[in-house]
């Protein structure tokens, strides 16, 4: 009879086992949130495991808000010094985007992580359109009116001349920076707030000091709360739209993200959204400098506000306050607003920058506020400069290096050039070469969601397809090199946006309109979005780099020239069937439940003969060897195409009534075809149409547990004894013979060869997971396919399966003295694997409709990839080697 395993007994035989959670917090809104933790490890070589890269350059650190250390730390000064100042005592807004963007970059290339796969489906993205906020000039009748309201006596504001507002801004990026407001007294900041900027509020919280910080914190939340005056920036459309607002021009900045906001050439209500916005971060950094000054005073003990009030101020902001406090972060952390004088601007013109200088650093954005009144000084500009400017060409350098992209070496010298031109250039004109008089010819946007003609409705996406008009440094240039970037993937728009618009070359190949969710053909190479389902396919692929959200490949489309393409793919059912509130990850009990690594059995009555070792290599005869060559990827053009409908067609705007010719954009169906070969046999072609948008994850990684063996029992092959010897944190008693870790039986798995998968075309999902012996499948049987073409043969010891032994990994012979965790540790974080192989297995997915693991051997045991399958009930997992 087999024993029952104790606490202790199954401590040890899931050291280095992740597991999967969905917790709610209760500070943070919407969905529960998804975590992995080891909850038997203690190392930081395991503890550090995780299924995503690192943020590799400082540059692109606001693409989230959660806490997180970049690559680029421990080289760079600049850096270090910036996550010191972090670490100073300062409020924490407990606001975050979903997904999480850090867990959006899988460690295998064109893939995801596991908390990103089960926020995708309750994403911000899914968020309804802001009501009234139609345009980029005039609001609706109701936002008009609400903010008639707030301005008026009667209301919270004083409508302050823009100067006034610009100078404001400059001094509180001055306090901030000082850390001046905590020395000053109560009285002084509350004249400051109230006597200009605000109206005295007859609400008073703090009774005792009619004065204080709370006071003022308590105004200033709910001026920020009112409803139907300010941009919500938890809508991720006005996320990318910021930098519209401050810096797109009358004519030619469209953009279409699939949403109902259109552009307006009327400079007058552009100027005056502009003003609302800078009107909003300025209340945003009047709070958030008071917050941090309270918090400072917390944990100093020299503040009047108790701890309980900033649960309170938590707890009173709703989240379009907290997303403009993350905006007032990120502006006071990388915006400068300097006052110039005309006169003395116009005689002192920069000098040319060198080059490697700080070239971006100089880009300036002038909003001039001219005097008119007699003998008035002269007339003087406020100029909004990026504090940060080499440190955001750096981190474009790198994104282009990595993306190995066309005349990198060229790269550097030529967007200085550019940036200088930026610089020289006057309020109101352009130094583009691609200006007005081009972008009159060609309308600056277009339906990016057709099929065949005909407009999908803006059905919810777990992805938003973005089109953009571009400029040589026009408005997403300077939104991403003055590091004005909110959380979510509009950093990954703004990257490539700003190395096209800064390389007059691709400019002039590609033309000014970008389908930034697509991908295009440039200079011999391809380059697709993560959010295009080639891009996630192609990555797969030896040679392939990934990026911050873009695929760069060697890959050409059959016969495609030079320029942006658009694929056409249709939704997986199941996924859109389980979007918002029906996602998985609302259902927190079961993605625990269905994933433990006690599976369906009771805490105190597991035994060992519950458990099995998981092998996707055990077959009665060995499967034959599959060869596969990738021939071509070729867009074939459907018989009855219809151009994708123009934007400006349906949105009419002046611009439209100027075009002669607007863009079109054509969608095509995409197909891979392969070379295969199986068995040493006569090569086959095989296409495979990549017909589904599918989703891919890495397996999240995992460390043997050196404290466990394997032991066949004589009575039963499916019943394990486990022996527990050596000590994990002795470097002297090491185990021999180390395995994956154990299912437990509650987990149902089939197993198929590449090869029979690549000879069985119309099998379905449903036929595959049918258990030979029941006639039908478990509603939690996953299929695991096998890519593994080059079989070792097992030793067939009657005592013992060995799994791998330590002269096996090449990461120990090299770092022979490491622990078994620091070995996967190391390994985890590679990402220099790719084949043909896996192109095709991922194509075939894309084409079935089929959801995937990604589980690497070596990185991650099948157990746990089953597990995670069933924490995301997914059905399918590819084991690759």
């Amino acid at each position: 009879m087999s024993p029952t395993l104790a606490d202790e007994d199954i401590e040890k035989l899931f050291s280095g086992a992740p597991q999967f959670f969905a917790r709610n917090e209760s500070h943070f809104y919407g969905a529960p949130h998804p975590s992995i933790a080891f909850l038997f490890d203690e190392e930081l070589e395991i503890r550090d495991l995780t299924d995503h890269v690192q943020i590799e350059d400082k540059a692109w650190s606001s693409i989230t808000a959660w806490p997180h250390l970049t690559r680029d730390i421990e080289h760079d000064a600049a850096a270090r010094r910036q996550q010191h100042d972090r670490h100073k005592a300062h409020f924490h807004v407990k606001c975050r985007e979903r997904p999480n963007m850090i867990s959006m970059s899988g460690l295998e290339k064109g893939t995801m992580g596991y908390q990103a796969a089960l926020e995708l489906p309750t994403g911000d993205s899914l968020e309804e359109e802001q009501f009234g906020f139609e345009s980029l000039g005039t609001k609706a009748k109701v936002i008009v009116d609400a903010r008639d309201q707030i301005m008026s006596p009667n209301g919270m504001l004083r409508r302050l001349p823009e100067p006034e507002l610009l100078d404001r801004l400059r001094r509180n990026s001055e306090v901030y920076r000082d850390n001046d407001l905590r020395n000053r007294t109560a009285v002084e900041t509350y004249k400051d707030l109230f006597h200009s900027c605000m109206r005295p509020t007859s609400t008073v919280v703090d009774q005792a000091n009619h004065y204080s910080l709370n006071n003022q914190i308590r105004a200033l939340l709910r001026c920020l709360g009112v409803a139907n005056v300010w941009i919500d920036f938890s809508r991720v459309e006005w996320r990318i739209r910021l930098g519209q607002v401050l810096w797109g021009e009358n004519d030619g900045d469209e953009l279409d993200d699939d949403t109902a906001i259109h552009d307006t050439d009327d400079a007058k209500e552009r100027a005056e959204e502009k003003y609302w916005l800078l009107m909003q971060i300025l209340l945003a950094t009047e709070l958030l400098i008071r917050l941090d000054a309270v918090t400072e005073g917390i944990e100093y003990g020299v503040s009047g506000v108790r701890p309980i009030d900033v649960v309170h101020f938590e707890r009173a902001a709703s989240q379009t306050v907290k997303w403009s406090l993350l905006l007032a972060r990120s502006w006071l952390d990388n915006i400068d607003i300097v006052r110039e004088d005309d006169s003395s601007s116009l005689q002192q013109r920069p000098p040319a920058p060198r080059r490697g200088s700080s070239w971006l650093a100089a880009l300036a954005s002038k909003m001039t506020n001219k005097h008119h009144k007699k003998n008035s000084v002269p007339p003087y500009h406020f100029t909004i400069k990026g504090r940060h400017g080499q440190r955001q060409v750096d981190g474009l350098t790198h994104f282009a290096k990595k993306l190995m992209w066309p005349g990198i070496d060229r790269y550097e010298t030529k967007i200085s050039e550019n940036a200088q031109l930026a610089v020289e250039e006057t309020p109101g004109r352009r130094a583009s070469s691609l200006s007005i008089q081009s972008l009159q010819s060609n309308c600056g946007a277009w339906d990016i969601t057709c099929n065949h003609g005909k407009r999908k409705g803006r059905a919810q996406a777990q992805r938003r397809r973005l089109a953009a008009a571009l400029h040589e440094s026009g408005w997403l240039t300077k939104s991403y090199v003055f590091g004005l970037v909110l959380p979510g993937d509009s950093l990954y728009h703004y990257l490539m946006a700003t190395l096209l618009e800064n390389d007059t070359e691709a400019m002039a190949k590609l033309g000014p309109f970008a389908n930034l969710s697509g991908g295009f053909v440039y200079s011999g190479k391809s380059f697709w979005s993560t959010s295009c389902i080639v891009g996630r396919v192609l990555a797969a692929g030896k040679g392939a780099a990934d990026c911050m959200g873009w695929i760069s490949t060697d890959v050409l489309p059959e016969g495609i020239e030079d320029g942006w393409l658009t694929i056409e793919v249709e939704d997986v059912a199941e996924d859109v069937a389980q979007l918002g509130k029906k996602a998985r990850l609302w259902g927190k009990k079961k993605v625990e439940r269905e994933s433990s690594i006690l599976g369906n059995g009771k805490e105190n009555f597991i035994k060992a003969a519950d458990f099995v070792i998981p092998h996707e290599n055990k077959y009665a005869t060995p499967p034959p060897t599959v060869y596969a060559e990738l021939l071509s990827l070729d867009l074939t053009s459907p018989a009855e195409l219809v151009p994708a409908t123009p934007l400006s067609e349906m949105v009419p705007t002046p611009t439209v009534e100027h075009c002669t010719k607007c863009p079109e954009l054509v969608s095509y169906p995409a197909c891979l075809k392969f070379f295969v070969s199986v068995g040493g046999g006569k090569e086959e072609e095989f296409v495979f149409p990549l017909m589904y948008d599918v989703n891919f994850v890495t397996a999240h990684p995992c460390a043997p547990s050196q404290r466990v063996r394997v032991v066949k029992s004589p009575a039963s092959p499916t019943a394990l004894q486990m022996k527990s010897f050596g000590d994990v944190a002795g470097g002297g008693s090491r185990c021999r013979f180390r395995t994956g870790h154990p299912l437990h039986t509650f987990y149902e798995f089939t197993v198929i060869h590449i090869s029979e998968l690549v000879q069985k075309p119309r099998t379905t999902l449903a036929e595959f997971l049918v258990d030979p012996s029941l006639g039908k499948g478990g509603t939690n049987r996953v299929l695991v396919i096998d890519c593994i073409t080059g079989f070792a043969e097992q030793p067939q010891s009657p005592a013992f399966e060995r799994i791998m032994t330590p002269s096996s990994s090449p990461i120990l012979d090299r770092k022979g003295s490491f622990s078994a965790a620091a070995r996967m540790h190391l390994e985890s974080q590679k990402r220099q694997f790719g084949s043909d192989m896996e192109i095709m297995v991922r194509a075939m997915c894309a084409q079935r409709g089929w959801n995937a693991i990604i589980s690497r051997r070596k990185r991650s045991c099948l157990a746990c990839a089953i597990r995670e399958a069933g924490a995301l009930a997914w059905k399918v997992i590819v084991r690759v080697p």
